[in-house]
C-alpha cells in the first residue's frame, strides 16, 4: 500500500517545507485543492521539481472540461489528477484521454457520492487509475463520522481504491487490511508538531504488515 500525504496548506513555501520533511516516508505528494487555488499551477511544478522521484497528485476536483483541466495539470508536472465522481461520464473520459496522452493517471474522487460502490465500478470502467473513497473535512467534522464506511465501500466495490478521511496511525492498519491501494493522510501529518515523526510512524505501520 502506498502512503499519500495531502498538503492542505496555502503557500508554495509551506508546501515545499512540509514535503521536504516527509518525502522520505511517503510515495505520493498531494497538493490540496485550496493550495492549488491559492498558488496556481506553479505549485505543482515547484513540488515536482523538488521531488522528481515522487508521484505528484494535483487535487483539481475537476467537474467540467476534463480533458483540458487534466492536460494543463499534467503539463505543469502532475502525475495524477482528480475528477469528481459527480461529474458527467464524458468529463471523466476526457481526463482519461489526456492522461493517456501524457502517460499519467486520473483518480476519481467520490466525495459527496451517496452510492460510492456503484459509482466506483462505473468510473473504473471509464479508465480511472483508482477511486478515492473520500470524506471531506466538513463531513469529518460532523458528529458520528466513521471511517469504516469508506473502507467498506472500497472493499465492496472491488476496484483499486484509496481511503481519505481522517486516516491516522490508529486507523491506517484497518485501511491496509481492507486492501486499499493508497492511504491518504492529511491533517494527522500537516497538523502534527513533528510531521516527519508521524509520517515515519505511518510508514512503519505499513511496512509492518506487508501487502497480501
Amino acid at each position: 500500500m502506498k502512503l499519500q500525504v495531502a498538503i492542505d496548506l496555502l503557500t508554495t513555501e509551506a508546501a515545499l517545507d512540509l514535503a521536504g520533511k516527509v518525502a522520505e516516508y511517503v510515495d505520493i505528494i498531494e497538493l490540496g485543492t485550496p493550495l492549488i487555488k491559492a498558488e496556481g499551477l506553479s505549485v505543482i511544478t515547484a513540488v515536482k521539481n523538488a521531488h522528481p522521484d515522487k508521484i505528484v497528485f494535483a487535487d483539481l476536483k475537476t467537474m467540467d472540461a476534463g480533458e483540458l483541466e487534466a492536460d494543463i495539470a499534467f503539463k505543469a508536472g502532475a502525475d495524477l489528477v482528480t475528477v469528481l465522481g459527480a461529474a458527467d461520464d464524458s468529463t471523466i473520459a476526457g481526463a482519461v484521454t489526456a492522461a493517456k496522452a501524457h502517460n499519467k493517471g486520473v483518480v476519481v474522487d467520490l466525495i459527496g457520492i451517496e452510492d460510492k460502490v456503484t459509482r466506483a465500478k462505473e468510473v473504473h470502467a471509464l479508465g480511472a487509475k483508482f477511486v478515492e473513497m473520500h470524506a471531506g473535512l466538513d463531513e469529518q467534522a460532523k458528529p458520528g463520522f466513521d471511517l469504516n464506511g469508506l473502507i467498506r465501500a472500497g472493499v465492496e466495490a472491488g476496484v483499486p481504491f484509496s481511503v481519505a478521511g481522517g486516516v491516522k496511525p490508529s486507523t491506517i492498519d484497518a485501511v491496509q487490511q481492507a486492501g486499499a491501494d493508497v492511504a491518504v493522510v492529511g491533517g494527522a501529518i500537516y497538523g502534527a508538531p513533528d510531521p516527519a515523526l508521524i509520517a515515519k510512524e505511518l510508514r512503519g505501520a505499513i511496512m509492518w504488515r506487508p501487502a497480501h
